[in-house]
This record gives structure tokens, C-alpha cells and sequence, in this order.
């Protein structure tokens, strides 16, 4: 640019004369001066290295719109600006990733604009990754970034994208969950910031035919990389069901670059150990399938539901990719559905370590001949038992059995959760109040015995009603078409248990089964079952009060307080739609910072306020919430301890809550449109 700037001004020396080259050099200055502040100013920088975009095949047609993408894993592409961006609420820790500092991130005039994508920041690469996927159990073909757009890597390194066309109501969804999820220690990919817009989009949200229109939404999202089984499906030949091929099926040369590139960029150890080419291969998809199972395991272990464990949504890192129709279980439902297009109950809760192995499956093959199969079914054979070890040794801890591993820990785990399914009890809450039971002493008064009586009825206050279970496990089934299964059970048992295989019968049978135990009262051993097995890890040893203290901490930093309810997320939501985003940016800062403190004590709760008081306060005060106070109306009842606002006491759902666990306002305040109680709010 300077070069022809100077060129252009030799021609003005020539016709025009001194006064007006030295008229021009004086202009030119003071632009270059501007430049120089105005860059200066500018706080995002970042120091982008895009190493995929050089190691991996890059489509050079700058052809706008969906075209099939051969023989390339990703394209240029240039993101749609959105109208009047503004920052809805950022994460300190996910841009911290990235070197990016918060607050100078939001006082930065471009700075929605930059992590929005309506601008380019210098050294960043746009592009659209091609992938495809088995969604739903079948080969969908290419899928690849339809609203997302890869913005590049730094060198730190994480690589980053932006959610591109999403409305607001799913991009505070996505944005909230990306970091609670974080904040649960589960394996994750983040959210950076989610910036908000004028402009508008129409979307039917309940699917009824009331389509309405919504603000377009932009969700900064932070890993590693976004590489993910999919990618390497994009090599797949003809599916034998669908006839579907992926769009770079025979260059096979790709295949083999990519494994490289992933293996030499996050998987370096694996990289250096092994110098046979296989063996290399077998160690990467070992540590793949490790870190899933891994990453299930713990899903499992908060109640977490991701709803679709589509091949496009498996990261090759083995985060959790894809933030959609997820859901955290309330009250504890093996079969819990939380995406409403999930008919067949394939991504339920019990399902998603199976389903995992299945994807995993998928990779395997989309990585031969890179990839051996009978390498690959070795390792998948191996799957289960790293799954079950994971499991197993995450639960122990939420149970604080911490010493000791006895052969019928299983079984135990397994008899507490379907005491839980069967009297339809709050999954975090009741591994959060498990805390408060004592292990047995010897000379034990009546002090032990009033905490435990204490304990059994915090846990008692987490299970739903007679009258709820009755309701929960009502057959939705015809009465008439129930009775002639019935019928047909008598006359001929082997048509009825083929019929029965079909996973929506057998729903039916078992709810009508459930039904028919929860006619006879439910008798319960109380709390005996948990104290023998506590009474066999302390066996032997001395300081028992330092074990129990260790126990308490263990349990209550591995057992969350808080999740990412529904309706959580939804108070947050609606907020926003009206244009007051402090219920998002409240609920971030709560979720990364108290998720596991407090405890669910049964001692006076007064005495553990005035530390809930403080950190609530301080969350308020480093957000700036100038505006709202906190008000405590009685220090011996903490359910009263709400948000107030410039227009005065908001209503119980509007207002931001805390309970006790399981206390009876809990579940008056809790109680939404699913009819059951929420536990704590």
C-alpha cells in the first residue's frame, strides 16, 4: 500500500507542484498515525498459526453455497455479518485459552463484531469443515460446518469456531451448558462468548406450525480441535443401506494425512513412542477409545444426557461435542429421553455408553486400511472394562468409599439406583445428601442417631409422592390395546415376548408392571445398606474422625450441588428475550464458581448463609449488577434469600433462589411444567 501511495504522489510532484506533495505526505501521515492508534486500541489480538488449514487438503473453489466438497476437509468461506452485534455475556476462564483477557474483550468497540464473525481479525482463515455422519444409526453422507465457521488456531494451541445462524434461546443453551459442563470436570469443548444481533430469524420451536421470528445468536466456541469421527467418514464408500458415499470416498491418500496431522498435533507421545506405522495407528485409536469411555463415564456419573451421539458429534478428542437437545435428569430415569425427535429412545441415558461403542465402531472402519480391523475389534473388545473401570471408581468416590474396592461395590451401586428409579428420586440431590450419613462407631449415642434419623429424611425429601410415582408410571398405552396384549399373553406367551422386544411395548409392560408394585406399600431399609458397607472401609483404622472429614470432602467435591436444570437455562432464556442478559451472565459465573460448595447439611443451615450470602454477593459485585441487591428476610430461613431489582421482590420464578436440599419450598418453587419437583433452584 505504501508503495503505490508513494508512486501516486511522484505523479502529483509532477503536475501539480510542491505545495501539493507536501499536502499529500502530510494527509498520508496522519492516516498512517490513525492506523497505528486505532490498532493499538484494538484489544483482541491474537497470534493465529492455522496448522489445519496448511497440513490438511483446503478447497479452492470460492463457490458460495452447500456443493459436494471432494478430495478436501475444508473450504473458504466468508461468515454472513450479523446486524448491530452486542455481547449477551463472555467466559473469562474459555477466552483465557486463547490469551484473551475478559474485560478488555468487552471493552473493546470490535470486539462483538470479531468473536460475532462480522469481522475478520488479522491472521484468521475462515473456513468450513467438511465432514459426514451416522445420525441416527444410518449414513447421512456429507454433512460438514452448515452453521459454523472455523476462524483458525492460535498458538497456544486451541482452534476456534463460531456458531453461525443460531438463535438466541439455543445459543444460551449451548453457551451455558459448554461451561457448566466444564465446571463438573467432565471433558468439554467451551464457549468463548455469545454475542446477540437485530438481525432476525424464523424458527418454529415447538414444531406445531406457529413459526415465529428469533434474533440470530453467535456462539465463540474454544477447543483443541474440532476434529471428529465424522471427518473420516468423509472417505466411506457406497453404505450398503443408504448407498450414500462419502464425498472423498478412493483418496485414501487424505485418510493418511489426516491421521497424521491428528496424531502429530494432539497426540505427540503416541507420535514419538512408535516408529511402525500400525502400531502407531493402534496406539491412537487405544487413546481415542479411552478418553471416550472416559468421557461417558463421567456423563453418567453427573446424569447428563447429550441427545444426539451422532459420528458427527464424537470428537476425536474424545470433549463433548454439540450442545443441542441435552438434558440433565431430574429425577433419576435410566430410560430419560432428553431430545423429543429420539423416538426409539437410541440416545437415551442408559443407551449412551453403547451407543459410543457403536461410533467408535464407525471410526474404526472409516479408517481402514490405515487401521487394521482385527486391530481395531481388539481394541473395541477392550472398551467395556475401561468403561466400567471409570465408572466404577467415579461412583466409589461420590459414595466416598475411597479405600478400599470390594467385589460387591457393583452390585451395590446397582441396588442404589434402582432404589432410586423405584421411589423416583432427585439424581444429584441424593448423592449430594449421601454425605450426611455417619459412618457406624463404636459407642455411637444418640447424637449419631439423631444426625442419621436426620439424614434418612433429607434422602426420604428427594424421593417423588406415592401419588407422583403412580402418575410417572402410568401406561399412555389404550387401555383396550393393553388389555389385548394381556390377553394375548395368556393364549401366546412366544408372540407376546416377540412383541415385547419392540422397546415401546416393553415400556408399556414394564410402566404397567411398576404400577402394579407401587399398589403395595414401599418398604424401605433406610440408610443400613450404605453404613455396612462405610462400616467395611473404615475396618481397621484409627483416626476415624480424619477418614469420615476426607470422606464428607471427597464426596461433596465430586457430587455437584447444582446443574444445568432446564429450567435454569429457560429463566435465563426468557430473560434474554426480553433484553436483560444479568440472568445469563449470573448463572455463568454461579456455575463456574459454586457448583460443588455448600453442603446439604443437616446441622442449622443459619450458620453455612452468611458464606452463601458472601459469595453471592461478590459474584454481584464483579459482574457490576449495581442495580440489584441482596436481601435476607429471616437468617433461620434461607429459602427466602432471593435477588431484588429496581421494581422490588421478584416473584418465586422469576427471583434467583436458593433451598436447602429437598426442603419443601424447593419443591413449591421448583415444581414446572413437567410435574415434577426440581429439586434444588
Amino acid at each position: 500500500i505504501s508503495n503505490t501511495i508513494m508512486a501516486y504522489g511522484s505523479d502529483n510532484i509532477l503536475c501539480c507542484g510542491t505545495f501539493q506533495c507536501v499536502l499529500f505526505l502530510v494527509i498520508f501521515f496522519i492516516i498512517i498515525i490513525v492506523v497505528v492508534i486505532v490498532t493499538e486500541a484494538l484489544r483482541i489480538r491474537l497470534e493465529f498459526d492455522n496448522v489445519a488449514l496448511k497440513k490438511l487438503p483446503l478447497d479452492t473453489s470460492e463457490r458460495v453455497g452447500p456443493r459436494r466438497v471432494e478430495g478436501a476437509c475444508f473450504s473458504r468461506v466468508n461468515p454472513q455479518p450479523i446486524v448491530n452485534p452486542r455481547f449477551v455475556a463472555v467466559s473469562s476462564e474459555a477466552l483465557a485459552l486463547i490469551g484473551l483477557n475478559a474485560e478488555e474483550v468487552l471493552n473493546d468497540p470490535l470486539g462483538p463484531e470479531y468473536l460475532g464473525g462480522c469481522k475478520v481479525m488479522p491472521g484468521s482463515e475462515p473456513a468450513a469443515h467438511c465432514y459426514c455422519g451416522h445420525q441416527f444409526g444410518s449414513f447421512a453422507g456429507q454433512l460438514g460446518d452448515g452453521a459454523a465457521c472455523y476462524l483458525g488456531e492460535v498458538k497456544n494451541p486451541s482452534g476456534r469456531q463460531a456458531d453461525g445462524r443460531k438463535v438466541l434461546r439455543s445459543s444460551i443453551r449451548e453457551f451455558l451448558c459448554s461451561e457448566a459442563v466444564f465446571a463438573l470436570g467432565v471433558p468439554t469443548t467451551r464457549a468463548g462468548s455469545l454475542v446477540t444481533s437485530d438481525s432476525k430469524v424464523i424458527r418454529d420451536v415447538y414444531y406445531n406450525g406457529n413459526p415465529s421470528k428469533e434474533r440470530c445468536s453467535v456462539v465463540l466456541r474454544i477447543a483443541p480441535s474440532f476434529i471428529r469421527f465424522g471427518s473420516f467418514e468423509i472417505f466411506k464408500a457406497p453404505d450398503e443401506s443408504t448407498g450414500r458415499q462419502g464425498p472423498s470416498y478412493r483418496h485414501d491418500e487424505i485418510r493418511g494425512q489426516m491421521m497424521d496431522y491428528v496424531i502429530e498435533t494432539f497426540y505427540p507421545e503416541i507420535q514419538q513412542n512408535h516408529t511402525d506405522r500400525v502400531e502407531r495407528n493402534v496406539a491412537f485409536f487405544r487413546e481415542v477409545m479411552r478418553r471416550t469411555a472416559r468421557m461417558v463415564a463421567l456423563w453418567q456419573c453427573v446424569g447428563f444426557c447429550h441427545g444426539v451421539l451422532n459420528t458427527d458429534n464424537m470428537s476425536i478428542l474424545g470433549l463433548t461435542l454439540d450442545y443441542g437437545p441435552y438434558g440433565f435428569m431430574d429425577r433419576f430415569e435410566p430410560d430419560f429421553i432428553c431430545n423429543a425427535s429420539d423416538n426409539s429412545g437410541r440416545y437415551s441415558y442408559q443407551a449412551q455408553p453403547a451407543v459410543c461403542r457403536w461410533n467408535l465402531a464407525r471410526l474404526a472402519e472409516a479408517l481402514d486400511p490405515e487401521l487394521p480391523p482385527s486391530r481395531a475389534e481388539a481394541v473395541l473388545d477392550e472398551y467395556m472394562p475401561v468403561y466400567n473401570a471409570f465408572y466404577l471408581g467415579n461412583m466409589r468416590r461420590k459414595l466416598g468409599l475411597l479405600r478400599k474396592e470390594e467385589p460387591e461395590d457393583e452390585m451395590l451401586i446397582t441396588e442404589l439406583l434402582q432404589t432410586m428409579h423405584n421411589t423416583g428420586s432427585d439424581f444429584t440431590n441424593t448423592f449430594r445428601c449421601l454425605s450426611q450419613i455417619p459412618c457406624p462407631t463404636e459407642g455411637s449415642g444418640e447424637a449419631e442417631g439423631g444426625i442419621l434419623k436426620m439424614a434418612t429424611d433429607l434422602l426420604l425429601e428427594q424421593c417423588a409422592s406415592l401419588e407422583e410415582l403412580k402418575a410417572a408410571n402410568k401406561p399412555s398405552m389404550d387401555p383396550r390395546e393393553l388389555a389385548m396384549l394381556l390377553q394375548l399373553g395368556q393364549s401366546n406367551p412366544s408372540l407376546l415376548q416377540m412383541l415385547s422386544s419392540q422397546r415401546t411395548v416393553a415400556i408399556q409392560l414394564e410402566k404397567l408392571a411398576r404400577l402394579k408394585e407401587l399398589m403395595d406399600p414401599i418398604s424401605s431399609g433406610g440408610c443400613d445398606w450404605f453404613r455396612k458397607r462405610l462400616a467395611v472401609e473404615f475396618e481397621g483404622q484409627s483416626d476415624i474422625q480424619a477418614l469420615q472429614e476426607e470422606r464428607v470432602k471427597v464426596m461433596d467435591n465430586t457430587n455437584p450441588r447444582y446443574v444445568l436444570r432446564n429450567y435454569i437455562a429457560q429463566n435465563a432464556i426468557e430473560a434474554a428475550e426480553n433484553g436483560d442478559f444479568t440472568e445469563v451472565r449470573l448463572r455463568l459465573r454461579f456455575f463456574l464458581r459454586v457448583v460443588f460448595k455448600g453442603r446439604s447439611v443437616v446441622k442449622c443451615y443459619a450458620s453455612n448463609l452468611s458464606a452463601l450470602f458472601q459469595s453471592i454477593l461478590s459474584l454481584l459485585q464483579e459482574q457490576s449488577y449495581h442495580k440489584y441487591l441482596i436481601s435476607v428476610h429471616s437468617w433461620f430461613d434461607p429459602s427466602l434469600l432471593c435477588v431484588i431489582g429496581p421494581a422490588g421482590l421478584k416473584s418465586p420464578a422469576e427471583a434467583f433462589h436458593f433451598h436447602p436440599a429437598g426442603s419443601g419450598e424447593a419443591k413449591r418453587a421448583a415444581t414446572g411444567s413437567d410435574g415434577g419437583a426440581r429439586g434444588e433452584g
